[in-house]
């Protein structure tokens, strides 16, 4: 580009200097030819020298040629001499190597049959096979090798109907010895577990090996179908201690195996064995209809399922593919369902503690035999915790009985203690402590009665029994301690409480009883303090842990003694209108007798001994008691005043019945029970006092004009009632006169109870046209 683009004359001289580099080349191109030349020339005139010399070779070579093939042709004969020679000796050769291709056929058909013959049938197909792919072949153009090539398949069949067979009598025997396979496994996981524990203790080291010992060694192969030990005849106490698997001959399945996996059939023994195993599985968890009568039933069935899955964890993990892990657990699946429904149903019956805790413990077992075999059973323990529940139920009943026995056996009377040993007896099963009580001299009597020791007593019982279920689930002492205060709170809030509630109203129970059970239930309440230390020193659990739970003794009891209470209450009522119903008043007697009538002095004894014994309970119960008979006493008598069918009344019975109600208020004035402020009891009978008192005086006039006024002396006299009391004097008055002392007046005073009685018609209307 320069060239063209620069100077004008930039190309000119570049063509200069071009042709005077081409005379540089030119000049050293000639030096290198003149350098070469004399070489060139003294090659060729050797080449000139050398080409006679060939001529003369060439006549020497042909001669000696000539005369070497004239010597030759007698060494050519004894060549095609010594080749025929050679053709014989290799035709000998390849027809001994024929025979010798022969032989080996026939030595192995030959031991083919002879291993037929002894059994040894996995070697037989070893044998067969080393025929078909390296004998035979080498020899098949013969006519014994065809025969032989076509009873082969014949064989073939003829061992897998044998091993198949074979395989038969072994599912046949381990359905029938499962059990006893399953209970030495179950054996000796239990004492696996049981040294394992104690080594832990002993060590204080994590343990955990693996109880499955030995399951990944295969056994020997054996010739017959038959089980190392006879189950029938096995002694209990040998001293050889077998594995489980040891207990089993498995060499059947291995050989069945082998001879379907040689044979290329191996997926279809694979199904057949499953198939067959699916439906022993079936027949294994089919329990018993009594199974659950028994120990024995449930020991039983867990041996077989135990047994039956032992025998396919072996199977798992000493074949390849025979069984896989996950069919193993597709059917521990389905056998935890069937087991769980199984356990479920059949628990249901069981009506015994002690047949549910067996029960409990054998699962126990039987889930830790299956875990150290690698067989998930979270499920199980979760199953445990409904049987838990009904363990309790169980529990509950059979303490129901004993709390019930313990309550009919009572005498119902303060324990007696002659001396400080019976004393000490009686605190040791109950903790009573009275300072007050403490310092009084022998013999003394403690508050409580007989069954309060021994309440106490089952109720620690009960909570040993408890506890012995929460053993062994693998639950920390937080959820062991939480399970004993809830079983614990169902036996105080349903079991004992409803014993007490079915004591109180027990006819038989009588207020003596009834203040003793409001007594003894006071000292259970106090006590259930020192229940929850016993489940806390059990469970080593602080009862200041905030999820602790708490027991509910204070409500039970509390409406135990709510309950008795109120029987007291009742019985009193009850007691009193017995002795009402015996009352015989002559209510047309003229005059009174100037005394209290028999059956009331009797009813008034009659409290005041009860009232008495009232003392050992708390204060207002005593009063409320008191208060309440006063109250049912007063409305009694009031009720016996205005009873309908009591037609008429003379003045002589309003007289008696006057003093009857005296000594009313004096036994209320008497303070029978402590505690009452001023004339709070004479209050009950106010209402009879201030009627009886307006038929005494005759003050009707004061008590029509203050009728109605908040200081009327009779504020408390109804006039339907006042009415109806006057009714029954005037229809007395007109048979008996009783104003036969003033019979100048008679016809004004029976004028003046007729006006009396309209105004007290009016007011009663008066009130019910207001009402």
């Amino acid at each position: 580009r320069s060239v063209y683009d620069d100077q004008p004359n930039a190309h000119q001289k570049f063509m200069e200097k071009l042709d005077a580099c081409i005379r540089n080349h030119d000049r050293e191109i000639e030096k290198m030819c003149n350098f070469h030349h004399q070489g060139f020339v003294d090659a060729i005139t050797e080449l000139l020298k050398v080409r006679a010399d060939a001529e003369k070779l060439k006549v020497q070579v042909t001669d000696t040629n000539r005369r070497l093939q004239d010597a030759g042709k007698e060494v050519i004969a004894q060549t095609e001499e010594i080749i025929r020679c050679r053709v014989q000796q290799r035709n000998i050769t390849t027809v001994v190597e024929k025979l010798q291709l022969c032989l080996p056929v026939l030595e192995m058909y030959s031991k083919l049959k002879e291993q037929m013959s002894v059994k040894r049938y996995y070697s037989a197909l070893k044998t067969m096979e080393q025929l078909e792919n390296l004998y035979l072949p080498r020899v098949s153009q013969y006519r014994f090798c065809q025969i032989m090539m076509e009873n082969l398949p014949k064989l073939r069949e003829e061992i897998k109907e044998i091993s198949m067979s074979d395989l038969k009598d072994f599912l046949e025997s381990i359905r029938k010895h499962s059990d006893r396979i399953g209970e030495t496994a179950m054996k000796q996981a239990q004492q696996q577990k049981t040294f394992s524990t104690a080594l832990q203790k002993q060590n204080n080291v994590n343990y955990g090996r693996n109880m499955h010992l030995g399951r990944n060694r295969i056994l020997e192969s054996k010739n017959e179908v038959t089980l190392k030990r006879t189950f029938e005849d096995e002694d209990e106490h040998d001293e050889e201690v077998l594995t489980a698997q040891d207990l089993v001959d498995f060499s059947p399945v291995y050989r069945c195996l082998h001879i379907y996996s040689v044979l290329g059939d191996g997926e279809i023994f694979e199904n057949y064995y499953r198939k067959q195993r699916r439906k022993q599985a079936r027949l294994v968890l089919q329990p018993q209809s009594s199974m659950h009568e028994t120990v024995e039933g449930y020991r039983r069935y867990f041996s077989q399922i135990v047994g039956f899955f032992v025998v396919e964890d072996h199977i798992l993990h000493v074949t390849q593919g025979l069984v896989t892990r996950t069919y193993t657990d597709e059917l521990w699946n389905m056998a935890l369902s069937k087991i769980i429904a199984v356990l479920r149903t059949h628990s249901s019956y069981c009506s015994d503690p002690d047949l549910v805790l067996e029960l409990k413990n054998l699962i126990v077992v039987f889930a830790d035999t299956l875990q150290g075999y690698g067989f998930p059973v979270n499920r199980l323990f979760d199953l445990l915790f409904e049987i838990r529940d009904q363990y309790n139920e169980t529990l509950l009943k059979k303490w129901s009985g004993l709390f019930r026995d313990i309550f009919e056996a009572d005498n119902y009377s303060p324990i007696p203690v002659a001396n400080e040993e019976e004393y000490r007896i009686v605190i040791s099963k109950f903790p009573f402590q009275d300072p007050e009580l403490d310092k009084q001299s022998f013999p003394k009597k403690l508050p409580m009665s007989q069954s309060v020791p021994q309440i106490y007593m089952q109720v620690k019982e009960f909570i040993y029994a408890s506890l012995k279920f929460s053993e062994s689930l693998h639950r920390s002492s937080t959820e062991i301690d939480d399970m004993l205060r809830k079983s614990t709170n169902l036996l105080l809030t349903r079991t004992l409480s409803s014993c007490l509630q079915n004591l109180i109203k027990k006819p038989h129970i009588g207020l003596t009883e009834l203040v003793q059970i409001i007594i003894n239930t006071t000292h259970l309440e106090q006590a259930c303090k020192y229940l929850e230390d016993f489940i806390s020193n059990i469970t080593n659990i602080s009862q200041l842990t905030v999820h602790t739970a708490r027991l509910y003794g204070l409500s039970t009891f509390k409406d135990a003694r709510h309950a008795a209470e109120g029987e007291i209450y009742t019985k009193l009522n009850q007691k009193i209108d017995e002795f009402i119903q015996i009352a015989d008043y002559d209510w047309t007697m003229s005059e009174s007798d100037g005394r209290a009538s028999g059956y009331l002095m009797d009813l008034i004894n009659f409290l005041r001994s009860t009232f008495q014994v009232f003392t050992h309970l708390p204060g207002k119960v005593a009063q409320t008691a008191c208060m309440s008979a006063c109250q049912h006493l007063s409305m009694s008598l009031m009720q016996m005043l205005l009873d309908s069918e009591l037609k008429q009344i003379s003045m002589g019975a309003i007289q008696q019945f006057n003093l009857d109600v005296i000594q009313c208020e004096l036994f209320a004035s008497s303070e029978p029970v402590p505690g009452f402020q001023g004339d709070t009891l004479q209050l009950a009978f106010i209402d009879l006092r201030q009627l009886l008192d307006l038929f005494m005086v005759w003050d009707w006039s004061t008590y029509l004009a203050d009728y109605g006024q908040a200081t009327s002396k009779y504020l408390r006299v109804n006039p339907s009632t006042a009415l109806t009391l006057l009714e029954k004097m005037k229809d007395s008055s007109k048979k008996n006169n009783i104003f036969a002392q003033f019979r100048k007046n008679d016809r004004d005073k029976q004028k003046l109870i007729e006006t009396v009685v309209k105004q007290l018609r009016s007011l009663v209307n008066g009130m019910s046209q207001h009402t």
